[in-house]
């Protein structure tokens, strides 16, 4: 009797001592009707070591394979500036690549979605035929931050077209001295536009509800994208406007002009914050615990996760990578949560990995890392839809955004000068005329009215780069059909001379640049463009157009052109200046920045006892529509 019951009794033990059925399949982090924090709690207490350090972890998408993925449990991919899938990808091949990788990280033990970013700076902007907005310089000249919110609900429209739910913007930086290579992201020198303007970020994320918690991040579902106010902090205020140098101004200075549009994108529910490569009083940003743990995460509340630049860990050290343990220690020490590694993340893995077994780095600041990422992605609902399809793709580059552009761009526009008198003014252009001359290396080139950031990272000179309409083609557009349109790039005084041209418009201005390639002590616009405006405007009445990032050398042109009109880096819908031209819409738009006569007064901003512009900022003509 005893020898049966032993098995039956092992039989019985077995069954109490085997997890429950259901609990083996409910798992109350997959579940979306469970509180946020459980949610959350539950996930990081079966979370490996090696599973939170790989969360904190971004990787270029040319090393994020399905394996990569799976078998380091990387949290987050980014295409670096012209990092596509193909040339002139299609969104139906970006939103396959997305999931190919996304696939990798689902099939983790945990099955944890990565999250996928971007730079949509100005429009989806490595994207073909995607909209291409203006720059941030020149959005700033709107002070419309109804026109920016729409701007951003367009832009996350067409980032999630391509399967992206993460965008590295807005850039949100005061730009100081026109010299940085960077001055075309910001929308101006003065800090009160810029906090503004961050209205940008209810558009590319949702309308935060009105009783959020301060510093809870939001993102609204499907249709909106994770954004990303940077760089913390600030970057547009460096010495000379030398890219990620030093930013030489006291605690004071620091909070009234480099940091108020940050408390503005906390309190309108940003998800993520990416940290400067530049350094404060000769304290790299990334190495800035006071500033990213004390300031940002403490003091304003933030929620989010903060996240390196590329590189950017390396980078505390000069050279670079000189002693990554130590880069590594700050970075992560100084409360980077995500480090955008981007390539060489087993070297990231391995000696973060160390610190933390070697108690150089405590458990609670990968804990704080990872929970903050996971917040992120179980709001903006990645685990409940991690996998992109393609019922948005349509909305790339669609006739309605292209519109707004067109719109964004007449708002941008700024007349710095309008004929001898305001009783003799040379624009609105007649459209009915005999024969007109466009001129300037501006005039057609896309790639040159984009800018840097666009398809590639530098930017590019030509046609073919994407879809849009240049100036020339705007202006043929534009006139009457019996107007004869005369395009010449750069001509010489006798060919303007001979053709007895109605009147002429010159396009001119800066050729693309991103970053530190950017970066001019002279500011003068590029040959052949002096040259151009001297050999046309000197022989007919003539406009001149200026395409360019920021504020250039003009006083010597001034005189020479009847018409002067900053144009900025309008992006792809040429159309919107080819309206102001023509009055078919009036001239708006007041400077956001303060035009200087000579580079020797930089920096120079509103407000300086050395103030003595060529034009002050808020300057702008205004000029009422034709009546046709």
């Amino acid at each position: 009797m005893m020898r049966s019951l032993i098995p039956l009794i092992g039989f019985w033990l077995l069954l109490c001592c085997l997890p429950d059925a259901s609990d083996a399949t409910y798992l109350k982090y997959k579940d979306p009707k469970q509180p946020l924090g459980a949610r959350i709690k539950d996930l990081m207490r079966r979370m490996t070591l090696q599973e939170k350090i790989g969360q904190m972890v971004q990787i270029e998408r040319s090393v994020a394979t399905p394996d990569a993925m799976k078998n380091y449990f990387i949290g987050s991919v980014l295409s670096g500036g012209g990092s596509v899938p193909a040339a002139k990808a299609t969104a139906e091949t970006w939103v396959n690549m997305v999931n190919e990788i996304q696939k990798g990280s689902l099939a983790t033990r945990l099955g944890i979605p990565m999250i996928y970013g971007i730079d949509a700076i100005h429009g989806h902007n490595n994207v073909y035929n995607a909209t291409i907005f203006p720059h941030n310089v020149g959005l700033g000249v709107t002070r419309d931050p109804e026109l920016l919110r729409r701007i951003g609900d367009a832009t996350a429209l067409e980032v999630r077209a391509t399967g992206i739910p993460y965008v590295f913007a807005p850039c949100i930086a005061v730009c100081r001295d026109p010299r940085w290579g960077r001055c075309y992201e910001s929308y101006s020198e003065d800090h009160k536009i810029v906090q503004q303007l961050t209205e940008i970020i209810p558009g590319l994320q949702g309308e935060i509800p009105a009783n959020s918690r301060k510093g809870i991040p939001f993102v609204a579902g499907k249709q909106k994208v994770a954004a990303c106010a940077k760089h913390f902090v600030g970057d547009g205020g460096t010495v000379r406007g030398i890219d990620e140098n030093n930013t030489v101004i006291n605690y004071n200075g620091l909070l009234s002009i480099h940091m108020p549009a940050y408390l503005n994108s906390i309190r309108k529910g940003v998800a993520t914050v990416m940290v400067s490569y530049s350094s404060w009083n000769g304290v790299r940003m990334h190495a800035d615990r006071d500033l990213v743990t004390g300031f940002l995460k403490n003091k304003l509340k933030f929620k989010g996760f903060v996240i390196s630049d590329w590189q950017g860990i390396d980078r505390i050290t000069s050279p670079p990578h000189a002693n990554y343990s130590y880069s590594v220690q700050a970075g992560v020490g100084a409360g980077i949560d995500m480090v955008m590694v981007p390539v060489n993340f087993m070297e990231f893995i391995d000696e973060l990995t160390r610190q933390v077994k070697n108690d150089i780095i405590p458990m609670s600041r990968i804990d704080d890392a990872v929970h903050r990422i996971l917040r992120v992605k179980f709001l903006m609902g990645l685990f409940e839809n991690p996998l992109a399809d393609n019922s948005f793709v349509n909305h790339l580059g669609s006739k309605e955004h292209r519109e707004l552009a067109r719109e964004a761009v007449r708002k941008s526009l700024v007349l710095l000068k309008n004929g001898p008198s305001a009783d003799q003014p040379l624009l609105p252009l007649p459209k009915k005329a005999a024969k007109i001359l466009v001129a300037g290396t501006h005039a057609d080139n896309l790639g040159y009215q984009c800018g840097g950031w666009t398809i590639t990272w530098q930017g590019q000179s030509g046609n073919d780069l994407t879809v849009g309409t240049t100036i020339l083609n705007a202006v043929k557009n534009t006139v009457d059909p019996a107007t004869e349109v005369v395009y010449n790039e750069n001509p010489d005084a006798s060919f303007v001379k001979s053709n007895k041209f109605s009147y002429a418009i010159v396009v001119v201005g800066e050729p693309p640049y991103a970053e530190m390639f950017g970066d001019s002590s002279n500011l003068s616009i590029s040959e052949p463009g002096p040259s151009t405006i001297k050999n046309v405007c000197s022989n007919v009445k003539c406009v001149v157009v200026v395409v360019s990032g920021r504020p250039v050398v003009m006083q010597p042109y001034v005189e020479t052109a009847n018409a002067l009109v900053a144009a900025w880096l309008p992006g792809t819908e040429g159309q919107g200046v080819a309206d102001l031209l023509f009055g078919d819409y009036g001239f708006t738009g007041k400077l956001a920045r303060t035009w200087f006569k000579t580079v020797d007064q930089l920096p120079m901003n509103v407000g300086d006892s050395h103030y003595d512009p060529l034009f002050p900022f808020g300057f702008g003509l205004t000029t009422k529509p034709n009546k046709y």
